[in-house]
């Protein structure tokens, strides 16, 4: 069988990538609210194909400062997955777990890094825990690494790597409501097959 190309998939089954951007976001917005004791709203993702050479402004100006939590997928899929905040998102949900004042917005040390790691486990987790639950596939993360660096450093890696298999990848975008005000992204990037793999194992016809 012939790879299909991300655009084929989203003609052909646009509601599937959206429901699996609903379920894996509205999970990782369940996990945060849990983690820091919070009731949170999430608005109704955003779920859209990006050409790889759209990805280094996906969420704002290339030299805007953000930070990036990327990570392995393996098992019966494989790729990348990465989580997205500004700068104001993540000082907001730091500053939350560390107990801090709200406001508080200076550089953050090895503890505020730990913390947003241990984030990016949770977030991650909750998604592909949500995506193998849909498909009865096993799906693992790798350990996450944290960036914080300009839109267009950040983003350039996984565009090149990518643009290696692929000219589209996905990007979920959801805003977590409360006193927070989270802008989180999403971007899933499976490699070879996986999205075939994925089609074939919620009883779609490919």
């Amino acid at each position: 069988m012939s790879k299909m190309s991300l655009d084929e998939i989203n003609q052909m089954f646009p509601d599937v990538l959206r429901e699996i951007g609903n379920i894996g976001a509205g999970n990782a917005t369940t996990a945060i609210a849990n983690m820091l004791n919070l009731r949170m709203d999430m608005s109704v993702p955003k779920v859209e194909l990006l050409n790889v050479e759209q990805i280094g402004t996906a969420i704002g100006a290339e030299d805007s400062v953000i930070v990036g939590i990327m990570l392995g997928v393996e098992a019966d899929i494989e790729g990348s997955m990465m989580f997205l905040m500004d700068l104001p998102s993540a000082h907001r949900l730091v500053n939350r777990l560390m107990m801090r004042d709200a406001d508080f917005d200076g550089e953050f040390n090895e503890m505020d890094l730990s913390a947003i790691k241990e984030i990016g486990n949770i977030i991650a987790g909750a998604y592909l825990t949500a995506l193998s639950g849909m498909t009865n596939l096993t799906i693992t993360p790798t350990v996450p690494y944290v960036a914080i660096d300009m839109a267009a450093a950040i983003l350039s890696v996984p565009a090149i790597q990518f643009g290696m298999v692929g000219d589209k990848a996905l990007m979920i975008k959801t805003e977590i409501g409360d006193d927070l005000g989270i802008n989180g992204y999403y971007i899933l990037m499976p490699e070879g097959d996986s999205y075939e793999k994925i089609l074939r194992a919620l009883g779609l016809p490919i």
